[in-house]
């Protein structure tokens, strides 16, 4: 089963899209899990604060390392126990013990996500602690302590690393054998960009007749194979 660990201010922005469709059924299945923690639940404070202003000025506030390194704890805690070993204390390294473990936060100015990526980790790693970043961003601190990677999925700027944990959880997912079941998916096959079609035959649209590609309709399996790599990216 492959683990993926979200800290998040805002799990509710994400359990309706990793609690439905595709990702219901591989969890139901028990080939993936998707585990939230909240950094709030780990502030010390009676406010739960997880913010402060960020030292040498400027607008927005930061998110705080110890909350955030604190839920990380918890995180490697339940990586040790599905592996046996002797649970974390706040005093021992925060670093995970396991080279199959992936640690990433979400950031507009990280590498960029691929589905060659995506490909990648599916294959090397079996649990994933996803760090979603919010305001003006993360404590610096906190990637050099957990050895982190920075994750863009894109060349924009969003409110919050939600988004980009559930782009990353979807496109590894799909990339593990059994969530996309036995038929797997046609872009894996052929490739993307392969236009796809399916009944009616014929759709007519402000007078026009809209028809599926004969090639497609032929039986001809050596043609349709042609024909879709020639559309393949």
């Amino acid at each position: 089963m492959t683990l993926f660990h979200v800290v998040t201010l805002f799990k509710e922005s994400l359990a309706g899209y990793t609690g439905s469709s595709i990702l219901k059924r591989a969890q139901k299945n028990k080939i993936i899990k998707i585990i939230f923690y909240s950094p709030r639940d780990y502030s010390k404070d009676k406010h739960k604060t997880v913010d402060d202003k960020a030292f040498g000025g400027g607008p927005g506030m930061v998110l705080k390392i110890e909350p955030i390194i604190k839920a990380v704890l918890s995180v490697i805690n339940v990586l040790n126990e599905r592996t046996g070993k002797t649970p974390t204390t706040p005093t021992t390294p925060t670093t995970p013990t396991t080279s199959r473990t992936k640690v990433v936060i979400l950031s507009p100015t990280g590498k960029q996500f691929t589905s060659k990526l995506a490909s990648e980790w599916a294959k090397r790693y079996n649990s994933f602690i996803l760090i979603c970043g919010h305001y003006e961003g993360i404590d610096a601190r906190v990637k050099k302590i957990l050895g982190a990677e920075e994750i863009s999925i894109g060349p924009y700027v969003l409110t919050g690393g939600e988004l980009g944990a559930g782009v990353i959880i979807d496109a590894v997912s799909r990339q593990i054998p059994g969530v996309l079941g036995k038929a797997g998916s046609l872009e894996e096959t052929h490739g993307l960009g392969v236009p796809v079609y399916t009944r009616p035959e014929v759709f007519k649209h402000k007078g026009k007749s809209f028809k599926v590609p004969k090639v497609l309709m032929s039986g001809n399996h050596k043609r349709i194979n042609e024909w879709r790599r020639a559309y393949a990216k």
